[in-house]
């Protein structure tokens, strides 16, 4: 039996991992639960999961909470930060699966990871924000970062196929979001409905906008050099419209493995709470034969810049991954609240990304944390110079 916390339980990979784990109670337990203020959809998790630990944003709310619980429920309930942490590092806790959206998960997934945890990892912005400091806290406590994410999760299925010196490059695929096809002289005129409907996958706004700009492939391209050790220069994307096929490796044969499934979050998450293992499948499987064909395109730079803001990120090095995605993260906001234009989003990272020179590598949480501040700030001045130009 394999106990689990699930941070960001409320949310949509939350959601699926609940699914998964109440699908194998025989395998499965839910040992934590932490959420932010969702308390409704929280105390019906808790009523049916029965966790010894229950984690919430704000201690104001632990008294609603409770009165929202069941008379027999006698687990504890925490608050904030702290709570946060308590509840990544749960002594009982054998894998930690870290749902959270966004550079706000980065001190609990490292707080996983210092406690010697299995970390299931759905949030790419830890190991954007602070790559190096992640990987070598996980070597130092004997920790093991298995990716949630769809793409890392096929690239980890498909390098067990060999050695890590075996492997050419890797190439993450893309559906290139719903506006692969739209005539970007009309780009200016995105709404935000249409910027969020994917065609493929069901997501949370934020993670649905970085596939429409592709962000999400910069930042998993920065995700997959601190999980496999690869090179930037070996990491490839490539546009995929029916997102089957997640991802490929190549090796030095030539032999490209790909690991291909139905586009259901079920099926990586199942994949890093069983393994080594594999689990029978409850959840469907893919027919090729109604999919009929598979598609495969080059990324257009001009339609989606992101990618290659992000891969300087990279090649810069150091603390610059963080300043792009903490500019992201405030662009996207911006744009979700109506304030600038879909263009606009790229514009603001690469400004600000453009104010900083070198940025040294974060040795600590607190100095990632630190960088992700300063930089929120400077793009936030960046929007407010948007503003009075408009």
């Amino acid at each position: 039996m394999k106990n689990i916390s699930v941070l960001g339980s409320t949310g949509s990979i939350g959601r699926a991992a609940l699914d998964v784990i109440g699908s194998f109670p025989d395998r499965l337990r839910v040992a934590a639960l932490a959420a932010g203020r969702s308390l409704d959809k929280l105390a019906a998790q808790v009523e049916r999961h029965a966790p010894s630990l229950v984690s919430i944003e704000r201690e104001e709310d632990v008294g609603s909470l409770r009165s929202r619980l069941p008379a027999g429920f006698s687990g504890r309930i925490v608050a904030g930060p702290a709570g946060l942490e308590e509840a990544a590092s749960l002594p009982e806790a054998d894998v930690v699966l870290a749902g959270l959206v966004g550079a706000v998960g980065l001190r609990s997934a490292h707080a996983a990871l210092k406690a010697g945890k299995r970390l299931a990892l759905a949030n790419k912005e830890a190991l954007v924000v602070a790559g190096d400091l992640m990987v070598r806290t996980a070597r130092a406590s004997g920790a093991e970062i298995l990716p949630v994410d769809s793409e890392h999760s096929a690239v980890h299925q498909a390098i067990r196929s060999g050695r890590p010196e075996e492997v050419h490059r890797i190439v993450l695929t893309g559906s290139g979001g719903p506006l692969r096809q739209r005539d970007l002289a009309t780009f200016s005129k995105v709404t935000v409905e249409e910027a969020l409907a994917h065609p493929t996958w069901k997501m949370g706004p934020k993670i649905s906008i970085d596939s429409a700009t592709m962000m999400n492939k910069g930042l998993e391209v920065i995700e997959a050099h601190f999980l496999f050790g690869v090179a930037p220069s070996k990491i490839d994307v490539v546009l995929h419209p029916q997102s089957v096929i997640h991802s490929f490796v190549e090796f030095v044969d030539g032999s490209l493995v790909a690991q291909i499934a139905r586009n259901d979050m079920r099926f990586p998450i199942l994949y890093a709470l069983s393994h080594p293992d594999r689990l029978p499948n409850p959840f469907g499987r893919l027919d090729l034969v109604e999919i009929g064909h598979l598609e495969f395109q080059e990324v257009d730079p001009k339609r989606y810049p992101a990618l290659d803001v992000a891969r300087a990120a990279l090649e810069s090095g150091g603390g610059m991954p963080a300043v792009v995605n903490a500019a992201n993260e405030v662009a996207v906001e911006a744009f979700l609240e109506g304030k600038i234009s879909f263009p606009d989003i790229v514009a603001v990272v690469s400004e600000t990304a453009a104010a900083y020179g070198r940025v040294p590598a974060p040795a600590t949480v607190e100095e990632a944390e630190s960088i992700d501040r300063e930089a929120r700030q400077a793009a936030s001045r960046i929007l407010r110079t948007l503003a009075r130009a408009s």
